[in-house]
């Protein structure tokens, strides 16, 4: 079993940062790629980016490149997105999701999901 909690949402102007947390527990962090989602009022859950287990490989959907950044700490338990010049379009609840058996774009794929956090950009 693995645990997830996501901090670090909040409500910032169009152009800031914010900088989410994914705090696991549960089965070794190591041992899991994970990824983060968001969602939209009204909208499907849609992949933001994910990373392997080791950090080796990220990857990012395509209209988020170069703004957000996934990383993890694996002494820390915790995994980050990073996400820059923010735009009001970007508003919606962000979840991470850990141990995918498949593609990391999948939602489905994922066995396990923290609560979310929001995050809200005003213009």
């Amino acid at each position: 079993q693995v645990q997830l909690v996501e901090s670090g949402g909040g409500l910032v102007q169009a152009g800031g940062s914010l900088r989410l947390s994914c705090a696991a527990s549960g089965r070794t962090f190591s041992t899991y790629a994970m990824g983060w989602f968001r969602q939209a009022p009204g909208k499907e859950r849609e992949f933001v980016a994910g990373i392997t287990w080791n950090g080796g490989g990220s990857y990012y959907a395509d209209s988020l490149k170069g703004r957000f950044a996934i990383s993890r700490d694996n002494a820390k338990n915790t995994g980050y997105l990073q996400m820059n010049s923010l735009k009001p379009e970007d508003t919606a609840v962000y979840f991470c999701a850990a141990e995918p058996r498949g593609s990391l774009y999948e939602p489905l794929a994922y066995n396990y999901w923290g609560q979310g956090t929001q995050v809200t950009v005003s213009s």
